[in-house]
């Protein structure tokens, strides 16, 4: 009898652990508190509101070139990672990239964004996004996406046209990337955010160039293999000795990150 009763009270707490994951997955994905403080911006700088459908508002931060190209420069336009503030992911390609012009997202319930985070909603305010700036990038946009915000990326392209992804420490499936972090957890029942970044990029014939960290233990390499191996027009992958959140300090990065915009926007 006692051992039946463990066993009841072993499967209640799996249960009951289960329950809470599914409840804080949005939470536990898009940790929007983590990102809710970014940096001073330079001169030039403007944060546009972009209304949505159901009322809410999403931030795009947008950073003039603060050099005059020769020839026009694609607009850069960058997704963040969960954990990442928009604003200091502009100020970073703002710094590296001085002839483009550059912005970033807000994502949805990322601050000063509201509303509530999800993969559908990042998505759909990517586009949004991505329409506001159209009138302005003559020489076509590329997206550059971080982690969770390479997904976005993807999910972009397979809906307006761009000049090229670069994607940084990307992961195939957000699926398959929670199954590995969580064995114990039936998470391909559970998870309610489709993420299927692989899947999407098999069918776009748009240049790509990736970066991954050689220490990643966020996004291992089996998450990011099949990404690269999914790209129809991959232009360059660099692979850098560093871990997934060390990695933009690595003295490599900037260098990569070039490399990787110049490689997707070259004829």
């Amino acid at each position: 009898m006692w051992l039946l009763k463990l066993m009841l009270a072993v499967a209640a707490l799996y249960a009951a652990v289960v329950t809470v994951v599914y409840v804080l997955q949005s939470w536990l994905i898009f940790p929007a508190g983590l990102a809710a403080f970014g940096p001073d911006l330079p001169a030039g700088a403007r944060h546009v509101e972009l209304g949505t459908k159901d009322g809410e508002r999403v931030v795009l931060v947008r950073l003039p070139a603060r050099q005059t190209p020769a020839t026009p420069r694609p607009l850069l336009l960058g997704f963040a990672g969960n954990a990442w503030n928009a604003d200091a992911l502009a100020l970073m390609l703002h710094q590296l990239f001085p002839e483009h012009q550059v912005a970033a997202l807000h994502y949805r319930g990322y601050a000063p964004s509201s509303g509530s985070p999800s993969a559908a909603a990042l998505f759909e305010d990517a586009r949004r996004a991505h329409d506001h700036l159209a009138t302005d990038a003559k020489a076509g946009i590329v997206a550059i996406g971080l982690s969770v915000g390479a997904a976005v990326a993807v999910d972009l392209a397979t809906a307006r046209p761009l000049r090229g992804i670069v994607m940084v420490t990307p992961f195939d499936s957000l699926r398959e990337l929670a199954a590995h972090h969580y064995p114990w957890l039936p998470v391909r029942l559970l998870l309610r955010h489709r993420m299927e970044a692989a899947e999407s990029l098999r069918d776009l014939d748009v240049p790509t160039a990736v970066i991954t960290a050689e220490n990643d233990t966020i996004v291992p390499a089996a998450r990011s293999a099949p990404l690269r191996e999914a790209a129809r027009d991959l232009r360059n992958h660099i692979a850098i000795a560093a871990g997934h959140n060390d990695l933009y300090g690595h003295p490599d990065f900037a260098g990569a990150l070039r490399a990787s915009v110049a490689a997707v926007t070259r004829d």
